[in-house]
């Protein structure tokens, strides 16, 4: 039977599992780059080799707790295309899930279709998420403008300094 290599996380107490194929890396939490324009689930920008990666509190967005836990010791998943990175308070194991124990989840039940599966594992019930889905559409155009804002913030921090040398 086959299996899906998926990522056990903690968000704010609720057990939720990616798809290990939907992760690039899995990161201590870094100091963020919070500019005015954050807050809500953004919980700032991860500066990745020059490039600004817009970090989302997936506690925050799911209304489990509000923003800004000082847990100095959360996750970041890095999505595999690094176009956003996700804070959660722990990246939990990695485990194979028959997919056979895969139990769809209806569209409906979940914001923009988010939970696609669920699984038991030990005592407790696991949504599957969908990295895809995390974010709707207007989510997902207004973290694109803040990040252009953001990569065109660094860009001329780096042109002054080119300029100074």
């Amino acid at each position: 039977m086959a299996r899906l290599a998926t990522l056990l996380l903690d968000i704010a107490g609720t057990t939720c599992a990616l798809p290990r194929g939907e992760i690039r890396e899995i990161l201590p939490l870094p100091r963020l780059h919070a500019p005015p324009a954050a807050g809500g689930p953004l919980a700032g920008f991860l500066n990745l080799a020059g490039e600004p990666v817009p970090v989302v509190d997936l506690a925050a967005l799911f209304a489990l707790r509000q923003a800004g836990s000082e847990d100095p010791y959360r996750h970041l998943i890095l999505a595999r295309e690094g176009s956003v990175a996700l804070l959660v308070d722990r990246a939990l194991d990695l485990v194979q899930v028959e997919e056979g124990s895969l139990r769809p989840v209806e569209a409906a039940r979940s914001l923009n279709g988010c939970v696609v599966g669920e699984f038991a594992q030990g005592e407790r019930l696991v949504h599957l998420l969908s990295l895809d889905r995390i974010l709707t559409l207007e989510e997902r155009v207004r973290l694109e403008a803040l990040t252009r804002q953001a990569k065109s913030r660094l860009a001329r921090f780096g042109q002054d300094e080119a300029r100074a040398v």
